[in-house]
């Protein structure tokens, strides 16, 4: 076991500590990494307001990227040293959905089993398995996923969860292919990621909307053909009005609201598909439609678990194309912070002054 600082939130609502915490030396199938960089990301936020579970304390942190320092037994994937992206999906390769194929819905994935504590032995839940506002964290082996040394901890850490969620809601959920049209509702982080995921698939028109104007100028630096204030204008006019009429063939929400999943619903073309990735909280309902449109619209409404990403595949295929200067991943860091300043980056989150703060260890 060692010590180490690590940022956790000791009770609802309450400001974020910084604190020693124990981490044990790792057992069978489990890894300590060393974290070098790790983004904040608004689930954080959500852990500390309680929005998750009230399995308090947490530690805080997942979008990660850092060194294997060791390894318990029977780990193979991979060895002290390694550069690594950290992963919420460590796939079981035995449930039905890894048993017929389908890896990326594996229903079973996995943790680490031992728990890092406070100094005084409270368990601590880690955020996503992961816990990674952190100098080092214990997580499963398979939550850890090599990538190459030479990429940058700040940007390709972020593969972790948001940037990896909009990407892999374009390409993997939604099938965004070259020709096709694309609306994103909500350019945040994962609306942008979401953006640009569509821009590297070749998407012809790509359709930014947001009530934000700093958050759709960076959707076109990042490959949107138009941008929509939908606090001016009604984003699913503007969407059929910007497709010929008819809608685009894929439309991401990425706010997780109702009222912007009615729109994405109506913004979409017939036989279109529709991508919730946004993330509602328990008491959000699916708005009231006409079971009629659901059926004479025709086409797919989908949810996005984690982009529909497999770690192991995904990883290091986007970190290759950062690497060729493909996909812009530096884009996403507004800013590189201290472990000190968690707090001020959720606050400024908040404002919608960032795309991503990233806290370098």
């Amino acid at each position: 076991m060692q010590q180490v600082k690590a940022v956790i939130a000791r009770a609802k609502g309450a400001p974020v500590e910084l604190v020693t915490i124990n981490v044990p030396d790792p057992g069978p199938g489990e890894a300590v990494v060393k974290v070098q960089a790790c983004g904040v990301c608004h689930t954080d936020l959500h852990y500390r307001e309680g929005g998750i579970n009230d399995e308090f304390p947490f530690l805080l942190g997942h979008e990660a990227s850092g060194i294997v320092e060791a390894v318990g037994p029977g780990v193979t994937e991979v060895a002290p040293g390694d550069f690594v992206v950290l992963n919420w999906r460590a796939v079981c390769g035995q449930c039905r959905a890894c048993s017929r194929g389908e890896p990326q819905y594996c229903f079973a994935t996995h943790n680490a089993k031992q728990k890092m504590t406070l100094e005084d032995g409270t368990e601590l839940s880690p955020a996503l398995g992961i816990g990674a506002f952190a100098e080092k964290t214990l997580v499963a082996a398979g939550q850890c996923t090599k990538v190459d040394p030479r990429a940058r901890p700040a940007a390709v850490g972020l593969l972790g969860c948001g940037v990896m969620a909009g990407i892999g809601a374009a390409i993997n959920t939604g099938g965004v292919t070259r020709g096709k049209s694309v609306a994103v509702i909500g350019c945040g982080g994962v609306g942008a990621a979401a953006i640009a995921g569509s821009a590297l698939a070749g998407a012809a028109e790509i359709i930014a909307v947001d009530i934000d104007a700093k958050k759709l100028a960076t959707a076109k630096r990042l490959g949107a053909t138009h941008t929509v204030d939908s606090s001016a204008t009604d984003p699913v006019e503007a969407i059929r009005e910007l497709t010929g009429g008819f809608g685009a063939d894929v439309v991401i929400e990425a706010v997780g609201r109702p009222e912007t999943w009615k729109q994405a619903f109506y913004a979409r073309d017939l036989a279109g598909t529709v991508v919730l990735v946004g993330v509602p909280t328990p008491e959000m309902k699916v708005p009231d439609l006409p079971l009629i449109d659901v059926f004479g619209r025709g086409g797919s409404l989908k949810s996005s678990w984690y982009g529909d990403c497999l770690p192991s595949r995904d990883f290091p295929t986007l970190v290759n194309l950062y690497r060729q200067g493909r996909l812009d991943l530096d884009a996403f860091v507004s800013e590189e912070i201290g472990i000190g300043d968690i707090e001020a980056a959720f606050e400024r989150m908040h404002h919608g002054d960032v795309l991503r703060s990233v806290v370098i260890l």
